[in-house]
């Protein structure tokens, strides 16, 4: 794989975005949802409203074209007023079988100012990989309906509206695909930006110096690295390169290097077919033993069990 290691890490991790729902609203409305048991994201395809996450104090204003992406298990509240006492999501789109449209408050008046319509739905991510996004996102991710991206995110929700009004063959295919390229168009607006970023692969991804480093290491991962190597490509001292690595990836440049290699042995032993010698050859490894280590010290059992 020679792309840039954000794609490379969602490739691995068969991360998929999917429609799960939506709901139009006018007057006074308010829906609880409880705390996520995955990355999810709604989008104000059209009107406005608040939402406001357990804890937090102020809510957030959603206008139309908004879209936002909530990785914290925090539950939250989405309303025309964030004071409303609201209804509980689970009682509320209890019995979906596919995407549908849902009035709350009273029947939404066709071209009214005050009808909002949502649309809702998760990423999926191997097991394998949860903690690894998880962590590398804030707790939430606003893109505004004005941002740079905003043209683009415009076209995908028009679409999905279009293949959730409608049940047409294939609809489900499209549906994912379109919430997956929303999804992306998300992250990348986030990080073109200058987002805030807590400490992981992702904030050292799009780090201007520390990004190329990365995207050796994952263009290369079986060569031996050195610390003097990694350094001179990110223009810095071995010692100011390793304290920076180490702030923004949250691991120093070899560990990040070590948990790289893991990642892709994962990947390999889930698919099957590759001898363990073999992987540990093309990892970077001596001998199988020394890898086998490697593999239990970060994944916690042996290749062997992890394969079988």
């Amino acid at each position: 794989m020679n792309d840039d290691p954000i794609s490379q890490v969602l490739r691995l991790a068969d991360v998929e975005s999917v429609m799960s729902g939506g709901f139009s609203a006018s007057g006074a409305w308010a829906v609880r949802f409880p705390p996520p048991d995955r990355i999810k994201f709604f989008a104000a395809v059209h009107g406005a409203c608040w939402l406001r996450m357990d804890g937090d104090e102020a809510a957030l204003r959603m206008e139309q074209g908004d879209v936002v992406l909530l990785t914290a298990a925090r539950g939250f509240i989405m309303a025309s007023d964030p004071d409303q006492p609201p209804i509980e999501a689970s009682s509320l789109f209890a019995g979906m079988t596919r995407p549908e449209i849902r009035a709350l408050g009273g029947s939404p008046r066709e071209g009214g100012q005050d009808v909002t319509l949502h649309l809702g739905g998760h990423v999926r991510i191997n097991p394998a990989y949860a903690s690894m996004l998880n962590e590398a996102f804030p707790p939430l991710i606003h893109v505004r309906g004005d941002s740079d991206e905003a043209q683009v995110m415009r076209w995908v929700l028009d679409r999905l509206v279009e293949e959730c009004d409608v049940d047409r063959p294939g609809s489900g295919m499209v549906t994912t695909q379109l919430a997956y390229l929303l999804f992306v168009h998300v992250l990348r607006s986030h990080l073109d930006k200058g987002g805030e970023l807590p400490a992981g692969w992702l904030r050292a991804a799009a780090d201007p110096r520390l990004g190329p480093v990365l995207k050796m290491m994952h263009g290369e991962p079986g060569r031996a690295w050195r610390l003097d190597q990694l350094a001179r490509a990110a223009a810095m001292s071995r010692t100011v390169f390793a304290t920076q690595f180490k702030a923004v990836a949250g691991v120093a440049p070899l560990a990040y290097l070590t948990r790289w290699r893991m990642r892709l042995a994962e990947h390999a032993l889930r698919r099957g077919g590759v001898p363990v010698a073999a992987l540990a050859r093309d990892l970077g490894y001596a001998s199988e033993s020394a890898f086998s280590h490697a593999f239990k010290r970060v994944v916690g059992i042996s290749p062997s069990r992890y394969g079988g």
